[in-house]
């Protein structure tokens, strides 16, 4: 008789997590493979980072198949999932994880600007969806996996159309939910909080005289945690949402932030730094900021 933790694994599943040569995307192949997916595809948009990204998983002992794909092109989209269909059986899962963002004021981003990151972080997994929708409809099987972020739900400076697409995203994973939930495919997203990992490592660096960095302070005081978050903190959530057990969950965005989103802040020069939880062992791992 199968037991719970049988409805979580992957077991002949193939997973393709878009712009997966490192970073966030890096993790949840990873996590997939482990609960025992078939096969791992991700794309990145030239050789270099493909090839990057094949030596990581090798490193992970995972054989993975990259691919070189611009997700907004919709004719390189079609031709990867193509590609899946005759070398693997088509694709059951989807991670939409790809995406940039451009830190410029509103009055000052140009248009150029404004599209390049709409293109790549909505448009870009309308595409992706698009392209695998009518193989799990064949199927009557199929998980996508976008990754939305704190900023669906709140805007900040600077970050104008990061803030717009990622709050379309939270919308088209409920769209997605409303027109293919009828074929027992669900649609959902990971929402990150702030994430510990080389790249923000600049933002959480002690000052010269050995006092926390104020955005570091900053972050803290705005999470019931009083830690940022780790690449690890994402993966269970992933593979639950890859997985036979949310199949009765569609739609929904779940918010892995240290409750950020629940919390109103203190007095950043109130914190108890004694309670302070530091993370360890991010220091191979990039991802994306927020």
């Amino acid at each position: 008789m199968a037991g719970i933790l049988d409805k979580f694994r992957l077991d002949g599943k193939v997973a393709w997590v878009t712009g997966a040569s490192y970073g966030l995307g890096l993790a949840y192949a990873k996590a997939f493979a482990e609960a025992g997916a078939k096969k791992v595809v991700f794309n990145d948009i030239n050789q270099e980072l493909v090839d990057r990204g094949i030596a990581e998983y090798q490193k992970l002992g995972i054989d993975a198949y990259g691919v070189v794909c611009d997700v907004t092109n919709e004719e390189q989209v079609n031709a990867l999932v193509k590609d899946v269909e005759e070398k693997f059986g088509g694709v059951d899962i989807l991670v939409n994880n790809a995406g940039i963002i451009k830190r410029i004021p509103m009055v000052e981003m140009t248009k150029q600007q404004w599209d390049q990151v709409i293109n790549v972080d909505l448009t870009g997994p309308f595409l992706c969806a698009k392209a695998v929708l009518p193989g799990m409809i064949k199927k009557g099987y199929g998980k996508i996996i976008n990754a939305c972020s704190m900023m669906s739900e709140l805007g900040r400076e600077t970050v104008s159309a990061y803030a717009a697409a990622k709050g379309g995203l939270k919308m088209l994973t409920k769209n997605i939910c409303s027109e293919y939930g009828q074929y027992n495919i669900q649609c959902n997203a990971i929402g990150p909080g702030y994430i510990a990992t080389p790249q923000t490592a600049p933002l959480r660096a002690k000052q010269a005289d050995g006092s926390m960095a104020p955005f570091d302070r900053f972050i803290r005081s705005k999470t019931p945690a009083q830690r940022w978050g780790e690449t690890e903190d994402l993966e269970g959530l992933a593979v639950f949402l890859a997985s036979p057990a949310s199949d009765f969950i569609n739609g929904q965005v779940v918010y892995i932030d240290g409750g950020i989103l629940a919390y109103i802040g203190q007095d950043p020069s109130q914190l108890d730094e004694s309670k302070f939880q530091d993370v360890t062992g991010v220091e191979d791992i990039k991802v994306a900021d927020h």
